[in-house]
């Protein structure tokens, strides 16, 4: 038997101190659907824009619907998040001997390690390779990513900002799960 991604990464008594909507988000149950709302933003120049198309990032944006279906098979999660004009998927998955998530969008695959924040999931960004070739960290620019609650549901906020082109993406907003899993 498998043991979920999420749980399996921040330990037993740091799992269960969450709150429920963020283990019902990053359980182990094998297909979830949720929908929401997030407001996008990013620069507008052109290669912000060409680099968001690349890796299938959604464009900016306020109040825009967000669908999302998780599918899990053993510890590999494949997220399908449907923005109201893009559709953006990723793998995330753990490796033998590592105590990273990684996930990988598109040609770049990130190394994040997870950390219990009061009510909420920090992702501290640890490694980037991008065509299987790591990067220097002064390439990685700052990512700062986080997953918790807030006014009673699942709130996740992403901000991605790289040397020399700056706000890659920013993301944030809210999710529900749909009941039965639809």
């Amino acid at each position: 038997m498998s043991i979920a991604l999420f749980p399996d990464l921040l330990g037993d008594e740091t799992w269960q101190c969450l709150p429920p909507a963020v283990q019902a988000m990053h359980g182990s149950a094998p297909r979830l659907h949720a929908s929401g709302m997030a407001d996008v933003a990013g620069n507008s120049r052109l290669p912000a824009r060409w680099l968001r198309r690349l890796l299938g990032l959604p464009s900016p944006g306020a109040a825009q619907a967000l669908a999302l279906t998780i599918e899990r098979r053993g510890s590999r999660e494949l997220w399908t998040r449907r923005f109201a004009n893009r559709c953006m998927q990723s793998v995330l998955d753990r490796r033998t001997g590592s105590a990273l998530l990684y996930e990988r969008l598109g040609p770049a695959t990130l190394g994040f390690a997870l950390c219990r924040d009061g009510d909420a999931i920090d992702w501290q960004l640890r490694s980037l390779h991008v065509l299987g070739l790591p990067l220097p960290r002064a390439l990685h620019g700052k990512v700062l990513s986080r997953s918790g609650i807030r006014d009673g549901r699942y709130h996740f906020s992403v901000d991605v900002r790289l040397p020399l082109l700056g706000q890659l993406i920013g993301y944030q907003g809210w999710l529900e799960p749909l009941p039965d899993g639809r």
